[in-house]
């Protein structure tokens, strides 16, 4: 479990792949603190540190991770947002990321205003994914706050696609992948937790909204 709030910018030193696996090794200022089997989200994708060097450290990606996040097109240089796992004992400044991405979404444009910056994206929907307007969604593995998003009407759908904007603040831009994103690019995106679960009883019984609330009552 993760928070969305980034430690580290690392670089991807080089990359090797054996059958339908890649192996990424990372070089950042946290990789000398890391452990062997410790779970660490790079650019929200929570991976498996399967080996140490000097300053770096190696994670492996299967082809289910591959197909579902950007990181298959990772290339040596690129930046990657990494977080390690959360304390118990820890403040939850970010909210409940769980490092399991939902899917891919794509940078529609950048609109620099007076220090911050708001990020416009488009996703395709799922019954099960669920975007409020100030909800929690997590890009890249940084935790964002919802500005605007097609359900409130307030952004015309694309197509099948939807879409949502978020606001970047100086310090993030400058300590994330944010800083080099540009429109066009590939992001990861992981939707609450809390919506999910909301999205999934409503998918699978499907009831309405009476029913929702009989069932919440009941638990």
């Amino acid at each position: 479990m993760f928070t969305g709030i980034i430690e580290s910018l690392g670089t991807v030193r080089s990359i090797r792949e054996e059958g339908t696996n890649k192996h990424f090794e990372i070089a950042s200022s946290i990789s000398g603190e890391l452990k062997i089997d410790q779970s660490v989200s790079h650019n929200g994708v929570c991976l498996t540190v399967v080996a140490l060097g000097t300053g770096t450290h190696t994670v492996t990606a299967i082809e289910e991770t591959l197909n579902r996040s950007d990181i298959g097109s990772l290339k040596v240089g690129d930046p990657v947002n990494l977080e390690r796992a959360m304390l118990a004992g820890a403040r939850l400044d970010g909210h409940m990321v769980q490092g399991h991405v939902d899917g891919k979404g794509t940078c529609l444009g950048i609109d620099a205003r007076d220090g911050s910056w708001y990020f416009r994206f488009s996703y395709e929907p799922s019954p099960e994914h669920l975007l409020v307007d100030k909800g929690s969604i997590c890009v890249n593995g940084v935790s964002l706050t919802v500005v605007l998003g097609t359900e409130s009407q307030q952004l015309p759908p694309t197509g099948s696609r939807r879409e949502f904007s978020v606001a970047i603040i100086p310090y993030t831009f400058g300590h994330t992948t944010f800083g080099s994103l540009r429109a066009g690019d590939e992001v990861n995106l992981e939707f609450d937790i809390i919506g999910k679960y909301i999205g999934r009883y409503m998918a699978v019984y499907g009831g309405g909204i009476e029913e929702l609330k009989n069932y919440l009552l009941r638990s």
